[in-house]
């Protein structure tokens, strides 16, 4: 079984910054991409940012210059920094990974999801 663990949520005033961070515990050979999504209240769940294995990455246009998406592939974490937090920014942020996993001499990918973190941002 493959585990993903979100830490790092909390309460901030705007202007404000939190940096999320989600590590992947379990038997696995390794991690593809690694990225962040959120849901807002009575909003649908949205892409924030990716990272790929070497580092490529890519942004929601509305977290673009002031989140920064980073990864440690030693440790199986990822971190998402947020600076800048707006009250709009406030959901309930999930991690999420493609890790492969092997069984017999058969390796296979699949996605991974953590159980969110609250992130809530007051004005």
């Amino acid at each position: 079984q493959v585990q993903l663990v979100e830490s790092g949520g909390g309460l901030v005033q705007a202007g404000g910054s939190l940096r999320l961070s989600c590590a992947a515990a379990g038997s696995f050979n390794g991690i593809n991409l690694m990225a962040w999504y959120r849901r807002a209240p009575g909003k649908e769940r949205e892409l924030v940012a990716r990272i790929l294995t070497r580092g490529m990455t890519t942004y929601a246009d509305s977290v673009k210059g002031r989140f920064t998406i980073s990864r440690d592939n030693a440790k199986n974490t990822v971190y998402l920094q947020m600076n800048s937090l707006k009250p709009e920014d406030t959901a309930v942020y999930y991690c999420a990974a493609a890790i492969r996993t092997v069984d017999g001499g058969h390796e296979s990918v699949n996605d991974y999801w953590g159980r969110g973190t609250q992130v809530t941002v007051s004005s």
